[in-house]
Formats: C-alpha cells, sequence, structure tokens
C-alpha cells in the first residue's frame, strides 16, 4: 500500500480501536440498546449534512432497501450484540473477536466472485490472524474467564460486518459511503427509537460516561465511517477489513492501559497473531 493509504489504515484502526474502551466506560451506566440509540442519532446528526453538501444523498436514498439491509446487518444487530457482550467481557477480548471480520469478509468477497482474496500471501495472513482469534476463544473461554454468550455475541456480529460492508460495495458501487451510513444511521436510529425512550436515563450520569457517548458518536461512528470508506476506495473491500486487525492492537492496549483489564493468557497468544496476521494479508500482491 502507499503512504496515503497506510496513514488512512492507521487511523481507521484508531477510530475503530478506541470503542470498545468507550463502550466499556458507558455500559457501567446506560443501557446497550440507548448507547446504540445515541450512536446513531449523533453519526446521523454529523453524516446527513455532509451528505446533502455533497449531493450523494439522494442516490442513496433511492438504493433505500439495499441501505436498510445494510444497517439491519452492520448497526442494528452487530451494534447491540458488541455492547450488550461489553457487560460481561473486556474491550481487549471484545476487540481480538471482531478481528474475525477479514475472514468473513474473503468468504463473502469470494463468493460474490473476487478471487484475489485467496492470494497465497493473504491467505497465509488471514489465516495465522483466524488462529489467534480461535486459540483466543478457546482458551478464555475453557479457562471460564469470560462468558460463552458473549463471545458468541461478539463473533455473530463480526459475520455481519463482514457480509454487511461486501453486500453494500456490490448492490451500490458508485453510491458515496458517507451517504449510505447517513441514511443508514438515520433508519437504525428510527429502529431504536423506543429503546430511546424507554431506556432514557433516570439516575444521576457521571460527566466520564456523557463524555463517552460523545466519543463514540462524534469519533467512532462518523468520523470512523468516512475514514474507512476512504480506505475502502483506495484498496477495495476485502483489505479493507483487515483493520479489524490494527483495530485490536489499539483496543487491547488501551483497555488494559486506561480500564486495568488482564492481559490474559489467551489474549496474550491471540493478540501477536493477528497482529501478524495483519501484515502478512495487507501486504500488496501482483494479483490484487
Amino acid at each position: 500500500m502507499t503512504r496515503k493509504n497506510w496513514l488512512l489504515f492507521v487511523l481507521a484502526g484508531f477510530l475503530w480501536g478506541i470503542p470498545y474502551l468507550f463502550l466499556r466506560i458507558a455500559v457501567r451506566e446506560f443501557e446497550p440498546g440507548w448507547i446504540v440509540f445515541a450512536r446513531l442519532v449523533i453519526g446521523a446528526a454529523i453524516l446527513i449534512p455532509i451528505s446533502v453538501k455533497q449531493g450523494t444523498l439522494a442516490a442513496a436514498m433511492k438504493g433505500w432497501k439495499f441501505v436498510l439491509l445494510y444497517a439491519i446487518t452492520e448497526m442494528v444487530f452487530p451494534w447491540y450484540l458488541i455492547t450488550k457482550a461489553e457487560t460481561e467481557i473486556s474491550s481487549g477480548l471484545t476487540a481480538l473477536l471482531i478481528a474475525s471480520v477479514p475472514i468473513w469478509s474473503t468468504i463473502f468477497a469470494s463468493l460474490h466472485g473476487d478471487k484475489t482474496v485467496w492470494h497465497h500471501k493473504r491467505l497465509v495472513g488471514m489465516l495465522i490472524g483466524f488462529l489467534g482469534v480461535f486459540l483466543l476463544v478457546g482458551i478464555e473461554s475453557l479457562s471460564g474467564h469470560s462468558a460463552l454468550w458473549a463471545i458468541i455475541f461478539v463473533l455473530v456480529a463480526s459475520v455481519g460486518y463482514g457480509y454487511a460492508v461486501n453486500m453494500i460495495t456490490q448492490k451500490l458501487p458508485n453510491v458515496s459511503g458517507v451517504a449510505v451510513n447517513a441514511v443508514g444511521m438515520g433508519m437504525a436510529a428510527l429502529i431504536y427509537t423506543p429503546f430511546g425512550i424507554l431506556q432514557w436515563p433516570r439516575h444521576h450520569i457521571s460527566a466520564s460516561a456523557i463524555f463517552a457517548i460523545v466519543v463514540l458518536g462524534v469519533l467512532c461512528t462518523a468520523a470512523a465511517f468516512i475514514v474507512f470508506f476512504a480506505v475502502m476506495d483506495e484498496i477495495g473491500a476485502a483489505r479493507a477489513s483487515l483493520v479489524t486487525y490494527l483495530n485490536t492492537a489499539f483496543a487491547v492496549v488501551l483497555g488494559v492501559l486506561i480500564l486495568s483489564e488482564p492481559l490474559t493468557l489467551g489474549i496474550a497468544i491471540g493478540l501477536p497473531l493477528v497482529l501478524l496476521g495483519s501484515y502478512l494479508a495487507s501486504r500488496k500482491t501482483k494479483t490484487s
């Protein structure tokens, strides 16, 4: 990848590496459904005006059926599953499980005819990353450190992420990613409106929890999607999904340093493997 591509790649990794930290803070005082609702409202409020100014909103609204499917598989279910899971498991473990997204993304991309994703160099990298996730899940679940249901929730969310990005790039290839997410967040926010009303916090909320919600909405939702789709335009959907491996490093380190989360055996073994997998899988090849 070029220097510009790497810069965008790292920035996307950072922006999608910090949500797990702030979700862990937010779930201490907010209900999972309300957190998702707040993220969606903030994200939509930022992205819709941007897409209107760019003149791309109409095209996304025209393909509303596909945008709705994208919103359901990228936001509605995954965001709730991940947020709920973080009431039981650490932010670092959550990020490591999300690192399986490139595996699902590669499978879906291949099913849609993109055979370059199976180049041997990239395949080796993804297999190494998957091995790290596999060992992580096995060690964490067998050791009893983490709830199995929460692990399953995050893995299901990962499959949704892998499907959503590939689907929307196939169905609406020439529509702005910012516009797609603007409309998708608006749709998802409407779906989550009952949570926003029924789970509205009625107790005192700390400044740190409010700050966490703002960061989740502004940086981890609006800004993160803008940067990610810029990366995807540069290097393609399958390779862009490898940013989830980089997310892992940020999430694990921040979880240990800021939240004093334990560096378990599963994380110690899984982390270097997924990072090595990220490096190998994102290397430029003659066929990609």
